[in-house]
């Protein structure tokens, strides 16, 4: 299933819309069925208004009804040499996932011009994240 996951976040990168950074980027959920939700990273004009392949990888999960049931995420970027991790507003994103379905998702950071890989948890690359449980709620 990792091969999958990592080619679903290449296929996306692809349909990314990154006129100004020309910095692609992919992003695939594994979710607890095993089916696998997928974004791409949509830039604007006004750069505050871009969205980051995570973002819109879970915004569908949301809108599908099933942020809790993301497992597993692989981001993929750029031409580069070195893995593409999520950028720390993404990374609180992806702690609601967590939190909701109270899991410590595990994310694949890939390079995408190379063969690079990276793993973590999303508890190293956020510890001490403020979420839903802080609210009381989940």
């Amino acid at each position: 299933m990792t091969e999958a996951l990592f080619q679903a976040a290449r296929d996306a990168a692809t349909r990314a819309y990154a006129p100004y950074s020309r910095f692609h980027v992919g992003a695939a959920l594994l979710m607890t069925d095993g089916t696998i939700i997928t974004g791409a990273n949509v830039e604007n004009a006004s750069y505050g208004l871009s969205l980051c392949a995570e973002t819109v990888a879970l915004a569908k999960a949301a809108n599908d009804g099933r942020l809790a049931d993301v497992v597993e995420i692989a981001v993929v970027g750029g031409d580069g040499a070195e893995p593409c991790r999520p950028c720390g507003r993404c990374r609180q994103l992806i702690n609601e996932a967590a939190q909701l379905g109270k899991r410590d998702i595990l994310i694949h950071c890939l390079a995408g011009g190379s063969d690079a890989t990276e793993q973590h948890r999303l508890s190293i690359l956020l510890p001490h994240a403020f979420g839903p449980a802080d609210l009381g709620i989940g």
